[in-house]
C-alpha cells in the first residue's frame, strides 16, 4: 500500500467521525447532502488540477510559459462563467437545478479528460537537419536524449544557455555544444487529442460555472439570518470540499503519475459521478431550499415546443462554444475578464443606490465588496499551488520521504528500489513510500481536515462568548501566513541538496501556513459573502466572490510563468537556475502577502462596524415566499430587511 494512501485513511478517520457527528447532531439535514456532493465534485475538480499542469509540460510538451497561460485562463473562466450562473439560478432556475445541470457538464467534461490521444514528439532543427529527442519517464525522474545516426546521446544545459550532448563522436553532423540561438525546438501534437483536451475542459467551466456558486448559496439559505451556527457550518462543509480534494491529489495523483493520465482522469470523472448521485437522491433532505424564485415560469413555451427551462440548458450547452474558443486564448480571456469586473462593479454600485434603502445596508455591500478585494490578494498567491509550487515540487523537492528501507514490526517501509537494495523483497507487508509531486497537493487538503473541525469549534466558542474578532481582521491574518508560507522555503534555501532539491518538509511547512490562512480567509468569506448581501443579489454576490479568483487565477497563471525554465522533453534542463528563479518570484510574493495582511489589520480597525449587526442575531433574515426559498426576484423584489 502506498504510505500516503494510509495516512490519508489515517487522518480521514480520525477527523471525518467527529466532522459527520457536529453535522449531524447541529446543522440542518440538508447540510450532509450539500457536503457529499461538493466533497465528490472537488474530488474530479482538484483530480483535475493537481495533473493538469504536469499534463500540459509532459504530455503536450508546452513550455512553462505557454503552459501557465493556458492553466491561467482554465482556472480564470472557471472563477469567471459562475457569474453566469448566479444570475439564472437567481432569476430564473434557482439553485438546485442549476446544481444539477451544472454536475451533468461535469461529467461529461471529466470522462472526456481521459482519452489522451497519441504522445507528443519533439525534435531539434540545426544547420537543416531534423533530430528527434526521446525521453524516458516523467519530469525529474526521467532521462532525456537525441537520435543522431540512430543512437540516443543524453545531453544537458550549457553552462552559458543552449545545450551540452554527451559522447558524440567527432564526425557527427550535430556539434557537443550547441549555442542558444542555432537550434530551434518543434513539437508535434495529435491534433484530435489536442482539441478533445480543449473540449473537456470547455464542458468543466461551463459545469462549474452553474455549479460552484449556486452549492455555496444552497448551504446559506439552510439557516436563517443570524444563526451563529453558519459560520461553523460553512467550515465544516470545507471539511467536505477538502475531504474530496485530499483523496483526488493521493488517488488521482499517484494513478496519472505512475499508472497513465487516463488513469487519473478518468477516476476523477467517476468522481463527479458519485457525487451527482448523491445530489438527485438528496434532494428530500434539502427541505424544499434552493427550489425556483418562480417555477410556473420555467414551463412557458420561448421557442416551439422548447420552454424557459430547457432553453436555459440549451444556451449553457451552447455556451461551451465560446469558452472553447476563449480558453485557447489568454489574452482574450484578460479582456473578457476586465469587462466582468467593471460590469459586475458597476452593478454592485446600482444595487447599493438603488435597491439599498438604508446606510447599514450600504454599509453591509461596501464590506462585502473590500473582503472580495482580500480574496484577490490572497487567491493569487495561494493558488500559485496548482502551477508554480506543483512543479517546484517536481524539480526542486526531494520526494524522498526515507533514506533507505526500514522494517518496523510487521511493515516494510521503502520504495521498492530501497527494498530490492536492501535484500527486503517479500519481508513483512509492503508500505510504498514513493511520492510523486502531485501528491503534494494533497498537503493542503490534508491541513485542512486536521484544522477545519478546530477552527470551527473556535469560531463558536469565540461567538459565544462576544470575542470572535471581524472578518477584515481575520482576513489579515490570513494574508500574513500565505505570505509567510512562501518565506519558509526563501528562507530555506540553505538546506538545499547538491541536486538542487529542498527537504520535503520545507513544502509541507509552506503548505501548512497557506491551509491555516485559507481557513482565517475563504470559509469566513463565504459565510460573510450571503451574510452582508442583498438577498435580491446573494447568488450574483457569491459569483462575485468567485470572479475575484478568477482575476487571481489569471494572475497567478502569468506570475507562475515568470516562475518557470527551459525544458526539453517535458524535463528541466538546469534545475540550479529553475531553483532560483523560483525563490526568486516566491520571495516577492512572501513579502507582498506579509505587507497586504498588515494593511488589512490596520484597516480593519476603521471598518468594523459596518457588518451593522450582519454576524449578530439581532439582524433580520429576508422573508421567505411560500415556497421556503429566499426570493430572488430583482425587478419585483417580496423581501424586505431593515437597518
Amino acid at each position: 500500500m502506498n504510505i500516503v494512501v494510509l495516512l490519508g485513511v489515517v487522518i480521514t478517520l480520525a477527523t471525518g467521525i467527529p466532522v459527520l457527528l457536529q453535522i449531524l447532531r447541529n446543522h440542518p439535514r440538508g447540510l450532509i447532502i450539500c457536503f457529499f456532493a461538493e466533497m465528490w465534485e472537488r474530488f474530479s475538480y482538484y483530480g483535475m488540477r493537481g495533473l493538469l499542469i504536469f499534463y500540459l509540460t509532459q504530455h503536450f510538451l508546452f513550455d512553462d510559459g505557454r503552459a501557465g497561460s493556458i492553466y491561467g485562463s482554465y482556472a480564470s473562466l472557471v472563477y469567471l462563467v459562475p457569474l453566469l450562473g448566479g444570475i439564472l439560478a437567481d432569476r430564473f432556475i434557482g439553485t438546485r437545478k442549476a446544481i444539477a445541470f451544472g454536475a451533468v457538464l461535469l461529467v461529461a467534461g471529466h470522462g472526456m479528460m481521459a482519452y489522451e490521444g497519441k504522445d507528443t514528439t519533439q525534435s531539434l532543427s540545426y544547420a537543416g537537419q531534423t533530430y528527434q529527442v526521446v525521453t524516458e519517464g516523467r519530469g525529474s525522474t526521467g532521462t532525456r536524449g537525441i537520435i543522431v545516426d540512430g543512437q540516443s546521446y543524453h545531453f544537458d544545459a550549457g553552462e552559458t544557455g543552449g545545450l551540452v550532448i554527451e559522447g558524440l563522436p567527432a564526425a557527427s553532423p550535430l556539434p557537443a555544444a550547441l549555442e542558444k540561438d542555432s537550434y530551434k525546438l518543434e513539437a508535434k501534437r495529435d491534433p484530435l487529442g489536442e482539441n478533445v483536451f480543449f473540449l473537456a475542459i470547455s464542458l468543466i467551466i461551463m459545469g462549474v460555472g452553474f455549479l460552484k456558486p449556486n452549492i455555496s448559496t444552497l448551504v446559506g439559505q439552510l439557516y436563517p439570518q443570524g444563526d451563529p451556527r453558519r459560520d461553523a457550518g460553512f467550515t465544516l462543509y470545507y471539511y467536505g470540499i477538502n475531504l474530496g480534494a485530499f483523496w483526488a491529489a493521493v488517488l488521482c495523483g499517484l494513478l496519472g503519475q505512475t499508472v497513465g493520465w487516463w488513469a487519473g482522469f478518468g477516476l476523477a470523472g467517476l468522481g463527479m459521478l458519485v457525487g451527482l448521485i448523491v445530489f438527485v437522491l438528496g434532494k428530500p433532505l434539502l427541505q424544499g431550499k434552493g427550489e425556483p424564485p418562480a417555477e410556473g415560469k420555467l414551463k412557458t413555451k420561448l421557442i416551439g415546443p422548447i420552454n424557459r427551462e430547457y432553453s436555459i440548458y440549451l444556451l449553457g450547452l451552447l455556451g461551451v462554444a465560446p469558452v472553447w474558443f476563449m480558453v485557447q486564448r489568454n489574452a482574450l480571456v484578460g479582456t473578457v475578464l476586465g469587462i466582468a469586473t467593471i460590469l459586475s462593479l458597476a452593478f454592485i454600485g446600482y444595487v447599493m443606490m438603488k435597491v439599498c434603502k438604508t446606510w447599514a445596508e450600504r454599509q453591509r455591500m461596501m464590506l462585502a465588496v473590500v473582503l472580495i478585494f482580500g480574496s484577490v490578494i490572497f487567491f493569487t498567491l495561494f493558488e500559485q499551488a496548482g502551477t508554480s509550487l506543483n512543479l517546484f515540487a517536481d524539480r526542486n523537492v526531494d520526494l524522498t520521504l526515507l533514506s533507505q528501507a526500514v522494517q518496523f514490526g510487521p511493515f516494510t517501509f521503502g520504495t521498492p528500489a530501497q527494498i530490492a537494495a536492501a535484500g527486503l523483497v517479500g519481508q513483512g507487508m509492503f508500505i510504498d513510500t514513493t511520492m510523486t509531486a502531485s501528491q503534494t497537493q494533497s498537503f493542503n487538503a490534508g491541513f485542512i481536515l486536521i484544522f477545519a473541525p478546530i477552527f470551527a469549534a473556535l469560531w463558536v466558542k469565540l461567538g459565544r462568548a462576544k470575542r470572535d474578532p471581524d472578518p477584515t481582521f481575520k482576513f489579515g491574518l490570513g494574508l500574513l501566513q500565505v505570505g509567510l508560507g512562501f518565506m519558509v522555503v526563501v528562507w530555506g534555501a540553505g538546506l538545499t541538496n547538491s541536486a538542487f532539491q529542498m527537504p520535503i518538509i520545507l513544502l509541507a511547512l509552506l503548505y501548512m501556513f497557506h491551509t491555516t490562512g485559507e481557513l482565517f480567509l475563504s470559509p469566513v468569506g463565504l459565510s460573510q459573502i450571503t451574510k452582508l448581501s442583498m438577498p435580491q443579489v446573494v447568488s450574483f454576490m457569491m459569483a462575485v466572490w468567485f470572479l475575484a479568483s478568477s482575476i487571481a487565477q489569471y494572475v497567478g497563471g502569468w506570475i507562475a510563468g515568470l516562475a518557470g525554465t527551459e525544458t526539453v522533453g517535458g524535463q528541466v534542463l538546469n534545475p540550479e537556475l529553475a531553483l532560483k528563479t523560483s525563490l526568486d518570484v516566491f520571495e516577492k510574493l512572501g513579502w507582498a502577502g506579509l505587507a497586504a495582511g498588515v494593511l488589512f489589520i490596520i484597516v480593519s480597525f476603521f471598518i468594523k462596524g459596518w457588518s451593522n449587526g450582519a454576524n449578530g442575531d439581532n439582524h433580520p433574515g429576508p422573508v421567505l415566499t411560500e415556497g421556503g426559498h429566499e426570493d430572488g426576484n430583482i425587478a419585483a423584489p417580496r423581501t424586505s430587511t431593515s437597518g
